[in-house]
């Protein structure tokens, strides 16, 4: 486990084998949380990827990171800083380049896990910049239109392939929200799939195994 001084913190996990050119995998973690969330089980994944576990640039006292704010409003109630999220999006997308030219890994094979609010970040980074990246496992989140590069639907996205899951009982972002991303990539001809398991705001133990099987097929 090292950190580097790259523009965004972060950890990373050295590839075990096939050390040069290896797949990119770059994880996004969710509202008020921090870069060792996801990273906890990076020893499960495929050992050929050079994992990099990034922290969001907004800090949420005492100890949590956030990708952009999350405002209360009496009249609107909960809502998005979308000015926030655009920054994070171009944040990331630097990010990427970066690690490509600090790390021995392959710019060709670039997997985003995000979770929550780093899975709505990695819908917008890989609609906004598809020749970036390869493969998207989007968890307990949603495409919101509104912090994607103006233009998108002009995009090759050809290459891309999205893996999709939520809760059905999700408290913190509806279900029907995330039943909605299907339609919309389809609509846009990107290869992608979509799961619903039976729990809350969270990533259950099937859900793991089927996005690894999803995602050791396409590294």
């Amino acid at each position: 486990m090292k950190t580097s001084n790259l523009s965004l913190y972060h950890l990373i996990k050295e590839p075990v084998k096939n050390k040069e050119r290896a797949p990119l995998l770059i994880m996004l973690h969710g509202y008020g949380s921090n870069e060792e969330d996801l990273f906890s089980f990076a020893g499960e994944l495929p050992e050929e990827l050079f994992v990099i576990s990034v922290r969001a640039p907004y800090p949420m006292p005492p100890y949590g990171n956030a990708w952009y704010a999350i405002h209360w409003d009496n009249l609107q109630g909960k809502f998005s800083d979308d000015n926030q999220a655009r920054d994070s999006r171009e944040k990331i997308s630097a990010f990427i380049d970066e690690a490509v030219a600090a790390y021995p890994v392959d710019p060709e094979n670039i997997t985003l896990v995000g979770f929550s609010q780093g899975s709505i970040l990695s819908y917008a980074v890989s609609l906004s910049y598809p020749e970036k990246v390869k493969n998207i496992i989007a968890l307990s989140g949603y495409v919101n239109k509104d912090i994607i590069k103006e233009g998108y639907e002009n995009n090759d996205f050809s290459h891309l392939s999205f893996y999709c899951s939520h809760g059905s009982q999700d408290q913190v972002i509806p279900v029907e929200w995330a039943r909605k991303t299907k339609p919309f990539l389809d609509k846009l001809n990107i290869k992608n799939t979509y799961s619903e398991f039976p729990v809350g705001h969270g990533v259950a133990p099937q859900n793991f195994f089927e996005l690894k099987k999803w995602l050791k097929e396409r590294i």
